[in-house]
């Protein structure tokens, strides 16, 4: 017999991490730092201070050639073509039925090369679905996720972090990069990605580097931000934080079966593009009648409405939570959940169901928390 068991997958900052007292989560196969010191520690450095991120499981899947843009125009449900050089892009990879294999950033690093990041969990259908569909044009379609490391420095002193990095050489300085825009620079003599993105609701960088760069580069921006409250935060704190800043996660607020505009995303799909783009019939025909739609509930006291947890409207079971925490920087319970489309309106009140205990919420917009613009 063979051993069927899949093989735990380790990022190339695992052994730093070890040494760091982190605790360790599976996810989608790889042993992640869950958590260093505390949850609540971590949280609330990213939203005072900084936080340092390892998001080397994630996907980078790398698409070039002279049909390169127009291939992604009809992969994704935005107008990947009218993107400068340097910018980045959110944006989804749509099923033909109209739902979301998985939500995505697409970065323009050259005239004919573009790097999309899809999530770790959706790595090969992504990788899939875009070599599938580029195979019409006069592109090239390449995974290259286990070759890239992706650190994330995120915060209030991100910038002055990366700034006081001495081995990142930039075309531009970190402060000119104005959000969803990217660079490309160098590292240790090698090439790196320095884009100003992230997914906390901070400000922020994100850097994609070879993994023989990756530790170095850990130690670095770590060496950087001693003095100015830089902490390790783990998976955790990554949820609640981007859970406060009403960023939707992939297996909790979008799926295969979920439409864009039932996840308040319908702004990201582009009809006004010309030619067809994957999905795009579906998207114009809109979800079903009575469909579910994504709302923001808020809580009182301190029992916070979970994932799958029930909602309610007087007796009627009217939705469900998709994710929910006692917001440690708001202080009350916040929750996503897909409702039933006559209880969507803020202000509305509904309950939910706390392993048997009706919770008074109110529903309100998204997203929960948002920093002050300087």
């Amino acid at each position: 017999m063979t051993d069927s068991t899949p093989t735990e997958k380790y990022s190339p900052l695992h052994q730093i991490h070890v040494d760091a007292g982190a605790s360790f989560t599976d996810f989608a196969g790889w042993q992640m730092p869950v958590r260093y010191s505390s949850d609540l520690a971590e949280h609330h450095a990213v939203r005072t201070a900084a936080g340092l991120f390892d998001l080397s499981h994630m996907a980078e899947i790398i698409v070039t050639g002279p049909g390169a843009a127009a291939a992604l125009d009809y992969a994704l449900a935005g107008k990947i073509s009218a993107i400068g050089v340097g910018q980045a892009k959110y944006s989804l990879l749509l099923t033909p039925d109209g739902g979301i294999v998985d939500d995505v950033v697409v970065y323009r690093t050259h005239p004919e090369r573009f790097a999309v990041v899809a999530n770790a969990s959706n790595r090969f259908p992504a990788a899939a679905a875009l070599a599938a569909r580029a195979s019409g044009f006069d592109a090239t379609v390449v995974d290259e996720s286990d070759e890239i490391a992706l650190i994330a420095v995120q915060g209030p002193e991100a910038l002055a972090i990366i700034s006081a990095v001495g081995g990142l050489v930039l075309p531009v300085a970190p402060g000119d990069l104005k959000y969803y825009w990217s660079t490309l620079g160098s590292y240790l003599g090698e090439e790196a990605m320095v884009g100003r993105t992230g997914y906390t609701g901070e400000d922020g960088f994100e850097i994609y580097v070879s993994n023989d760069r990756a530790a170095r580069l850990w130690n670095d921006l770590m060496a950087a931000g001693a003095d100015r409250g830089l902490v390790p935060a783990g998976l955790a704190s990554r949820d609640t934080l981007r859970l406060e800043a009403g960023m939707p996660l992939y297996g909790h607020e979008l799926s295969l079966h979920t439409y864009p505009v039932q996840a308040g995303l319908g702004r990201v799909v582009n009809l006004k593009k010309e030619g067809n783009f994957v999905g795009r019939a579906a998207v114009e025909a809109g979800p079903p009648e009575g469909a579910r739609m994504l709302v923001g509930l808020r809580a009182e006291g301190k029992r916070a409405g979970r994932a799958d947890y029930l909602v309610y409207s007087g007796d009627t079971e009217v939705g469900v939570i998709t994710s929910g925490a006692l917001s440690p920087t708001l202080g009350h319970p916040v929750a996503m959940a897909y409702v039933d489309p006559g209880v969507t309106e803020p202000g509305t009140p509904l309950f939910i169901d706390v392993r048997g205990t009706r919770i008074p919420a109110t529903v309100v917009p998204l997203p929960f928390y948002k920093r002050e613009a300087k």
